[in-house]
C-alpha cells in the first residue's frame, strides 16, 4: 500500500512537470488502455476542457475512428510483450486540417521497475513530443544542412548516406550523430518524413493521380509497401487521408491528435 502510494505521488509530480511543457504531450494508462495522468497539453490537442474529461477513458473514446485504434494497438503491444516503443514518428492529424510531425515513445509501467527482476506490466507511461526546429546555432550546422537538402530533393531516391558523407568529408557515425542533435532525427526519418509529405501533397494536388503512380514518385517499390508505410505514419490509408482532405469523412478517419 505505501509503495502504491508512493507511486502515484511520483506520477502526480511527474504530471506537474509535463503540464507547462505545449510541445510535449504526456499520459499514463493503466492495462486497459484507461488515462490515468494526462498533462494540458494533452486536454488542449484532445479538445477536452479539463483533465477530468479524459481519465478513466481509452484512446478510442476520445479519438474516434483509426487514429483512436492506432493508439490503443500501440497500448497493447506495448502491454503484452513488456517492450518499450521508441521514436516512432508519427504525423498526428488536427481537428482544424493542419497537421504536426512528433516522436512518440512508451515505456511499459511496472510494479517493480527497479532491480534484477521486472515486475509485472501495470500499464504504460509514454510522451510524444513534437519535432522542434533544427538547432542553426550549431558550428557544422550549414554543412549538415547540406545533406539534410540532399534528402529532401532526392526522396523519390534510395538514400545515399555514405556516398553523401563521405562527399562532406564525415563519417557515417558522425552524420547519424550530427543529424540527431541538430535536426532531432534519424537521417532515415527524415526521408520517410520527406517521402509522406510529399506524398500527402500529392494526395490533395493531384486528385487523378493513382495511389500506385504516388507511391512510385515518392520512392516507394510498390503500392502495398507504401499504403503500409502511410497508415503506420498516420493511422489513415493513402485513399482515407486523400478523401479526408477533400471534405468527405472517410470511414475510420481521425479527427484530432493526441497519443
Amino acid at each position: 500500500m505505501q509503495n502504491n502510494a508512493l507511486r502515484l505521488c511520483e506520477l502526480s509530480l511527474v504530471e506537474a512537470l509535463f503540464d507547462p511543457l505545449p510541445d510535449v504531450v504526456f499520459f499514463v494508462k493503466d492495462r486497459d488502455g484507461r488515462y490515468l495522468r494526462v498533462n494540458q497539453t494533452l486536454v488542449r490537442r484532445s479538445a477536452q476542457r479539463s483533465k477530468q474529461a479524459l481519465l478513466g477513458r481509452t484512446s478510442k473514446e476520445i479519438f474516434p475512428g483509426a487514429m483512436g485504434e492506432a493508439f490503443w494497438v500501440q497500448d497493447r503491444s506495448v502491454i503484452s510483450s513488456g517492450a518499450a516503443m521508441q521514436r516512432h514518428l508519427e504525423l498526428h492529424l488536427y481537428a482544424d486540417g493542419g497537421a504536426g510531425w512528433c516522436l512518440t515513445h512508451k515505456l511499459p509501467l511496472r510494479d517493480e521497475p527497479c532491480g534484477e527482476r521486472a515486475g509485472a506490466v501495470l500499464g504504460v507511461v509514454g510522451i510524444s513530443r513534437d519535432l522542434g526546429r533544427p538547432d542553426q546555432s550549431h558550428p557544422v550546422y550549414g554543412q549538415i544542412a547540406e545533406l539534410a537538402q540532399q534528402i529532401r530533393s532526392h526522396y523519390d531516391q534510395p538514400l545515399h548516406l555514405g556516398d553523401w558523407a563521405r562527399a562532406a568529408g564525415l563519417t557515417l557515425d558522425r552524420v547519424e550523430h550530427l543529424f540527431q542533435r541538430i535536426f532531432h532525427l534519424s537521417p532515415r526519418e527524415m526521408l520517410l518524413q520527406a517521402r509522406l509529405d510529399a506524398a500527402r501533397r500529392l494526395l490533395v494536388e493531384a486528385p487523378d493521380l493513382s495511389v500506385a503512380a504516388i507511391a512510385m514518385q515518392c520512392g516507394y517499390s510498390d503500392q502495398s509497401a507504401f499504403t503500409r508505410q502511410f497508415k503506420a505514419t498516420t493511422s489513415l490509408t493513402p485513399s482515407q487521408y486523400r478523401r479526408l482532405q477533400q471534405g468527405q469523412q472517410p470511414s475510420g478517419a481521425p479527427w484530432r491528435a493526441a497519443a
